[in-house]
């Protein structure tokens, strides 16, 4: 008989996770592989993840919680499970983004990963380690999952004309990407704003930087540098980079007027004309 690993719940939300599918699907009289047959998966997946040996998904966590009665469970574990898979120097800005009411981001040459697609994400991930680039990509996505709250945070998002010329993952990932950011259009807590070339110099030359606000907590400036996030309460640094982002703002287009440059660039860009035969 092959030896079961036994978990320690409390080591990590990964192994808290293996621990209570297991405990569920045990509680049901079920193996691995009969629940793996349930949920059309294979019971080799379900032993995978019951010894936080790979990372559970949210159609898996689903089908597991209809399957096995949870309550919807393991599903609500799901976010802490995957955010904790960030990068350790991350892991206090995913926080930040989740218990902000209202988040302001200014980048120049890079989508803000709250926005990436799929497509565009793992292409950023992958352009220098392609290791577990799946898993990655899903931790990366699973930080987007504040957007779908009930009361999700305002988000602000100026970004350089740049970015919509960067080509990353190529031209289909791109076209995409541009899609997505059109859908601001209908979702007045999202806004997206271009800073144009015309724009010439402007407050944000220093850098990207987002700035988190919270009712009744100090806001908060983050930069980030190569494998590095530098989060400050400064009272001087969080009014210097507020009075830089109202001074973007007013050299962005306005939302109109970005979507329209969005739209013109995804079809003269990125448009079907182009793809090579």
């Amino acid at each position: 008989m092959s030896q079961v690993n036994v978990l320690d719940p409390s080591a990590s939300p990964l192994d808290y996770y293996g621990y209570e599918l297991r405990r569920y699907r045990e509680a049901a009289g079920l193996t691995q592989k009969q629940l793996g047959e349930i949920i059309n998966y294979t019971g080799s997946l379900v032993g995978q993840i019951e010894t936080a040996r790979k990372l559970p998904t949210a159609e898996f966590s689903e089908r597991v919680d209809a399957a096995l009665g949870t309550g919807g469970m393991l599903s609500r574990l799901l976010g802490l499970v995957l955010r904790s898979q960030l990068p350790s120097w991350f892991q206090q800005v995913a926080e930040l983004e989740a218990r902000a009411t209202e988040i302001c981001t200014f980048h120049t040459h890079l989508v803000h990963g709250l926005l990436q697609t799929e497509a565009y994400a793992r292409a950023v991930l992958g352009a220098m380690d392609r290791s577990n680039l799946e898993d990655r990509t899903a931790v990366r996505l699973a930080r987007q999952r504040i957007l779908e709250k009930d009361e999700p945070p305002v988000l602000w998002v100026i970004l350089s004309e740049a970015v919509l010329h960067q080509e990353i993952g190529g031209r289909e990932t791109m076209r995409g990407q541009m899609a997505h950011f059109l859908t601001s259009e209908k979702a007045p807590r999202l806004n997206v704003q271009v800073l144009p070339y015309a724009a010439g110099a402007h407050a944000g030359l220093q850098g990207p930087f987002d700035l988190f606000h919270f009712p009744g907590d100090p806001s908060i400036v983050y930069t980030e540098g190569y494998g590095a996030g530098h989060p400050t309460a400064n009272l001087e640094t969080v009014r210097d980079c507020s009075l830089r982002y109202d001074h973007l703002q007013a050299a962005a287009l306005s939302i109109k007027d970005s979507a329209e440059l969005i739209r013109h660039v995804m079809e003269e860009r990125y448009g079907e004309q182009h793809a090579v035969a």
